[in-house]
């Protein structure tokens, strides 16, 4: 599998799926066309087989030197094969290539697994919070919605 830029075509078959690769359509409303149409060269899809197994939108903050993990996805039936740490380490070699010093993503606190697939890739956790043994920002979406900020330093 290569690793290739998401066209519009390839957004719209994700969005169509939200469920194979997220367990629902929770996700729906992050998945803005923005993705593709403002940050389309830091979009990336992975395919098998002429089917999209797995998906990356990121793009270059404008608020510091780091790449920013907008949303990850890896289709039910492909997970646990690699997917995500090739897609992280797309991102990463086009972070460094491009200048920047650390990647950035967020979770939410509920999402361990997202919390753990980080830390094993060196993301650590920011923020004053601690719940649970996780460290998060309080009010990050809203005065009620804290969210774990994963960083990492390249």
């Amino acid at each position: 599998m290569e690793i290739e830029r998401c066209t519009k075509a390839d957004f719209l078959d994700i969005v169509d799926d939200l469920p194979s690769f997220w367990g629902s359509d929770r996700t729906a409303g992050a998945h803005h066309p923005m993705v593709i149409e403002e940050f389309g060269d830091t979009a990336f899809v992975m395919r098998e087989d002429g089917v999209i197994c797995g998906y990356l939108f990121g793009f270059f903050a404008q608020t510091g030197p780091y790449f920013f993990i907008h949303l990850v996805g890896v289709r039910d039936s492909h997970k646990g094969r690699g997917i995500g740490r090739a897609l992280y380490a797309h991102v990463e070699a086009l972070a460094r290539a491009r200048g920047a010093t650390a990647l950035k993503a967020i979770t939410s606190l509920s999402n361990t697994a997202s919390v753990a697939f980080h830390g094993a890739l060196g993301f650590r956790q920011l923020g004053d919070g601690v719940q649970a043994g996780i460290r998060y920002v309080p009010s990050y979406f809203s005065r009620t919605r804290n969210m774990v900020v994963l960083w990492k330093d390249l």
